[in-house]
Formats: C-alpha cells, structure tokens, sequence
C-alpha cells in the first residue's frame, strides 16, 4: 500500500538521515529498487516525472504498475509515489490518479503566484492524505524543459511557502539536474542554513543528487535535508551495464537477445546503485 511521504521525512529530519527519492520509467527500474528497498528494510520514494508519466502510457497506468509489485513482492517498507516537478494542472492529474506525494514546482513563477497556486494545491493534496512537496529557486540543469541555472533560493521566499503548509521543501542551494560540471561551485551551505533556520522542523529536499560529494551529502543531511533525489545516476548505471553485456556479445550467445536477459545487467546495476545511496543517505534499516 502506497503512503504519504510526510511521516517518512519528519522522522528522517529527526533522526538526521534522509530518505531516497528514485525515478522511475519502466518495470524493470521499479522492480529493483523496490527490492532493494526491501532488502535494506529502508523506507523508498519512486519519483514520476511528467514526461515519464506519459511514457508509461499515463499517471493511472504508473499507479497500478506500482500497486500491484508492491503486493506481489511482498513490499512491506514504507513506499510512496511522487509525482516530481509537477505542473499546476499535472499535480491535480497525479492527485486524480492515485498518487501518495505530489511535487509542485512553482519555481519559475514570480514569488506571489507561487504561493497562490501551492496554497491551492495544499488544501487539495490534504483533504486527499496526499503530501506535498513545493520548490523555491530554480534547480540547475534541464527537468522536463525546465531549466535553471542552479540558483539560490531566498530564505525568506523559502518561509512564505513553508507557512502555507507545505510537507517538505525542496529549495536552490546551486545543485543540478544531470551531470555537474568541473567548474560547478559546489553546495551553498550558508544558503541552506538560513532556509533551515526560517522554515524549522520542515523537512528539505535536496535535488540533483547524482554526483554530490558524500561528505557534502552528509552535511546536508546534519542542515535539515530528509529527501534526496536521484537519477542521473540509476540512468548512467543502467546504460553501462547494458553497453558492456552488448560490447562482450553476450547478446548473441543463445537468446541473450530477449530483453528479460538484455536488461538484467541493468537491473542490478540499478539494485547495485540505490543499495550505495540508501546508505549513504543513512536510510537502512529504518522502515
């Protein structure tokens, strides 16, 4: 059974480590972090982005895929599904669907329309049971055609969105979408501070975590941070695995051409990469 999100952050932020959110675009990514997130008895978000909602043939097609692994696996950690950087008429389509834990990016709205459109979203997502998650300053790099430069949110901005009621807050401390570059400057952790010292016991998202440094991570996790979002990672893991089963030729011995046998490297290079990040985020064994 799907959950909410709230309770998993707040005791993250409690007790100083954070929980994984990992995107998903088809079974097999599904399948194995589920797993995974069973194996390490840690509590797990599976991120939907707009584009991956289409892909899979629509938000009710994802909620059913998800709901049904979760019984026939056997999951018994908590999971929520997360509609990621969702568009003010996509949040409302993901609340519609089924999904536990929306995303509302209003970062690319001036200040006061953000907080008009995610104080609606608040009351619509809560008298569903459904947690929500809002942004302030653009997060570098490209999500869905949005893309932002790694700005710096306001702490202040980042106060009048918390008061609306808001579960969690994902917040511009210069992380990026994708690959970091070599010149990237790193996390502004004076930024973070402020945020964390306006918005209290909310919980902070973390986007754009492929490639932060751990002891970054770590820090971020001590300054507040309860979500962490990753991707990139599971993405580049899983075209690597993939590459070299093709390269060695193993696609041609026998039927090492069906897919169930193509993607398996894949597979677990993906359980391989959630299983690292799980603890270093300091989530095992906290279901």
């Amino acid at each position: 059974m799907l959950v909410s999100a709230t309770e998993m952050l707040n005791k993250a932020k409690a007790g100083h480590y954070a929980v994984g959110q990992f995107n998903i675009n088809n079974l097999e990514w599904t399948k194995a972090i589920l797993q995974t997130a069973q194996e390490l008895n840690s509590p797990v978000i599976l991120g939907v982005s707009e584009g991956a909602g289409k892909y899979m043939t629509g938000y009710k097609t994802v909620v059913g895929m998800v709901n049904g692994m979760l019984e026939e696996l056997n999951i018994t950690v908590p999971v929520a599904l997360h509609l990621d950087h969702g568009s003010y008429d996509g949040c409302y389509k993901g609340l519609e669907a089924g999904f536990s834990s929306i995303m509302f990016d209003g970062s690319h709205y001036p200040i006061d329309e953000n907080v008009e459109k995610t104080t609606e979203l608040v009351k619509a997502a809560h008298e569903k049971g459904v947690s929500i998650e809002a942004e302030v300053g653009a997060i570098g790099g490209e999500e869905d055609g949005v893309i932002g430069m790694g700005e710096c949110a306001d702490p202040n901005e980042c106060k009048r969105i918390a008061d609306l009621g808001v579960d969690f807050l994902a917040a511009g401390i210069g992380n990026i979408h994708g690959k970091y570059p070599a010149n990237w400057k790193g996390l502004s952790f004076e930024t973070l501070d402020a945020i964390q010292q306006l918005t209290g016991d909310l919980p902070l998202v973390l986007h754009g975590g492929t490639g932060i440094p751990a002891d970054m991570i770590k820090k971020a996790i001590a300054l507040g941070v309860a979500k962490i979002n990753v991707n990139t990672e599971c993405q580049l893991a899983f075209a690597a695995a993939t590459r070299k089963y093709i390269e060695e030729g193993k696609d041609e011995q026998g039927k090492g051409y069906d897919p169930r046998k193509l993607l398996a490297p894949g597979f677990e290079a993906i359980k391989a990469t959630v299983k690292e990040k799980m603890e270093l985020f300091g989530s095992v064994d906290k279901a």
